[in-house]
């Protein structure tokens, strides 16, 4: 009996080191916007999405909201993008989170508020704010 309980126990505590954790696999998500938007990649940014994101943004015009992966699927493809990108924060509670980013460019920064959802045990992005910061 103590045989077994040790081997259920090794197995166990086996099985929790190679899951991923939810923290890891938020960033996985953002690393798919990240990357796709970086290297012009449609089919990689659009892993990070859900279908219904959405994004909203302020312009010289007011308030926009529109369909996120609408948005990005007009990407124009081309060279790499020349700009570095970085986790600033993430905040996990259960099935929700939220992250923000930064994405230097070389005379301004983009500062985006994701927040995240687990669906069908999956992070997906279901809604971007962000703000352009001139450095």
């Amino acid at each position: 009996m103590r045989n077994l309980f040790l081997c259920l126990f090794s197995l166990g505590i086996m099985g929790m080191v190679n899951a991923q954790s939810d923290y890891e696999l938020i960033e996985q998500t953002l690393g798919y916007y990240m990357e796709g938007g970086s290297n012009r990649d449609f089919n990689t940014l659009k892993k990070a999405f859900h279908e219904t994101a959405t994004m909203k943004y302020i312009t010289e015009e007011g308030y926009k909201e529109v369909n996120a992966l609408e948005f990005f699927s007009g990407m124009k493809t081309g060279d790499r993008v020349n700009r570095k990108n970085r986790i600033a924060e993430i905040t996990v509670s259960g099935h929700a989170a939220n992250a923000r980013l930064e994405l230097e460019y070389p005379d301004f920064t983009f500062v985006d508020f994701m927040n995240l959802l687990k669906i069908d045990g999956e992070w997906k992005i279901v809604n971007k704010i962000f703000y352009r910061r001139i450095d």
